[in-house]
């Protein structure tokens, strides 16, 4: 099993995460945050990854210390839980649909962190400010080591355009770490 658990303490946030990639999306998700915790919830579902987050944020100010922690701790869980990348698909990609919201998500476990966010969102979905989801996806692949394009190809509902993207997302991140052959997936030897 490709598992990995991550601790981080600052003065903003504390933060315990564990990850299992080949899961059944079993999850326990307290971030004090209750539209990011459904957001993980789909993320850990879709991806059928076992997740367990518990946070303690200062959300008295404003959530972003705690999106964007989570988000550096998730990376690095996935990171530790891919390991070499023996074996992997690597790349992967994956349009979602979410009533009239419609995403794309297309990423490459490359070890190249980069990411391509098309979206405009503004607003709050359920107390979470939408700007956000751009900062946590910056953070998880920076620090997961991953290329990844997400653009919004439409949508009106703020709810929706958010959970389309970290559904698809996860849908992507199932299949690129999905162990399809031998050896790393790469001309180099390595990634």
């Amino acid at each position: 099993m490709r598992k990995a658990k991550i601790t981080r303490g600052t003065k903003e946030t504390q933060i315990e995460l564990e990850i299992n990639l080949d899961g059944k999306g079993i999850r326990e998700i307290a971030t004090g945050i209750g539209f990011f915790d459904h957001m993980l919830d789909l993320f850990a579902v879709h991806g059928g990854f076992d997740l367990k987050v518990k946070c303690k944020g200062d959300i008295d100010v404003d959530g972003h210390h705690t999106v964007e922690d989570i988000g550096i701790v998730l990376g690095q869980a996935i990171a530790k839980a891919v390991g070499d990348k023996n074996g992997i698909e690597r790349y992967a990609s994956f349009y979602l649909p979410m009533d009239e919201a419609l995403t794309r998500t297309v990423l490459d476990i490359s070890g190249r962190p980069y990411l391509a966010f098309d979206a405009d969102l503004q607003g709050m979905a359920g107390g979470f400010d939408a700007q956000l989801t751009g900062e946590f996806f910056r953070a998880v692949c920076v620090n997961a080591g991953i290329t990844c394009h997400i653009d919004v190809l439409r949508g009106s509902n703020l709810h929706h355009v958010i959970e389309s993207i970290f559904k698809g997302f996860a849908r992507a991140l199932k299949s690129a770490v999905k162990i399809t052959g031998k050896g790393v997936p790469s001309s180099k030897g390595v990634l």
